[in-house]
């Protein structure tokens, strides 16, 4: 993934986490999905998301896809 993407959509995943109210943890439970891979996204330098990973993330914060990546 572009570096750039993968720093703003990591950032946009934080931001609507936090909103919510919800830890990493929560967040991976309900994304089933693991917790270490919700760190890598949220981190410094994160890896490539698929997008099926993008849409259970979306769901998991109750936003729509496109919202994570509008940017």
């Amino acid at each position: 993934m572009n570096n750039v993407i993968g720093i703003e959509l990591s950032r946009k995943i934080k931001e609507f986490r936090r909103k919510r109210g919800i830890t990493q943890e929560e967040l991976a439970e309900l994304a089933e999905t693991s917790y270490k891979y919700i760190q890598r996204i949220e981190g410094k330098t994160p890896p490539d998301v698929r997008l099926t990973t993008i849409v259970r993330l979306a769901k998991a914060l109750k936003v729509k896809p496109a919202e994570l990546l509008k940017f």
